[in-house]
């Protein structure tokens, strides 16, 4: 079998290529060297994803009308009227832990990966909390008050961090009980859950390819 690796090149090598290619767009911050069993997505343990909401400047319950046009201007997405931050918190804390079948706040995926084994997914971290976001703008001193919500897990279905934010948000809004996403895991209609929120505010903040370590995450107690 040929040997397709080059001896001759560092993984420094590739990190100053990168940072030198395009240095305001984007950095290289560690490249490392892996076996050839690696994989980028078989081989990882858990990935973490943030979701970025806007909120008025008081951080406290808000209206929709005081979203931002990202929200209101989705024709898929109807903003809840109002909600608490720390009710989110309360509800969305409730899937960490566990190994749940996550079929319902999945959308657009093929047949054998909507039902059993394939559906189920163990939450490592699950939390929300009020923030301030600044620009990288230096003349730009006012930072936006967002609500931040952190999820990790071994894996995430299509569009399932989006659906879980839009669905909790609405269960907040509407006053559940704080098993309100434990509930709806047996539901047999995806319609039981709120349509995905704007992929604008979602990010994908890290993937892990060794044991998950919550003081990694941004939101602890």
């Amino acid at each position: 079998q040929r040997d397709t690796w080059r001896k001759d090149i560092q993984p420094g090598d590739i990190k100053d290529s990168i940072n030198e290619a395009a240095p305001d767009k984007i950095k290289s911050l560690v490249v490392s060297e892996v076996s050839r069993e690696f994989h980028p997505n078989f081989s990882a343990k858990w990935r973490r994803y943030l979701y970025i909401f806007p909120l008025d400047e008081d951080a406290k319950p808000i209206s929709g009308d005081e979203l931002s046009s990202m929200i209101l201007e989705n024709p898929e997405y109807k903003a809840s009227r109002s909600f608490d931050v720390a009710k989110v918190d309360k509800i969305i804390r409730q899937l960490e832990g566990k190994m749940l079948s996550y079929k319902i706040f999945a959308r657009d995926t093929q047949a054998s990966r909507s039902d059993g084994p394939a559906a189920e997914c163990f939450m490592f971290h699950s939390r929300a909390a009020v923030t301030k976001l600044y620009s990288a703008d230096e003349n730009c001193k006012e930072g936006a008050t967002v609500m931040c919500i952190e999820l990790v897990a071994n894996r995430f279905l299509r569009k399932m961090v989006r659906v879980l934010v839009a669905t909790t948000i609405r269960e907040a809004a509407a006053g559940a009980n704080e098993d309100a996403l434990l509930n709806l895991m047996d539901a047999t209609c995806r319609r039981a859950t709120a349509p995905p929120a704007p992929a604008e505010g979602l990010c994908l903040v890290d993937v892990g390819y060794e044991d998950f370590d919550e003081q990694r995450c941004f939101i602890v107690e």
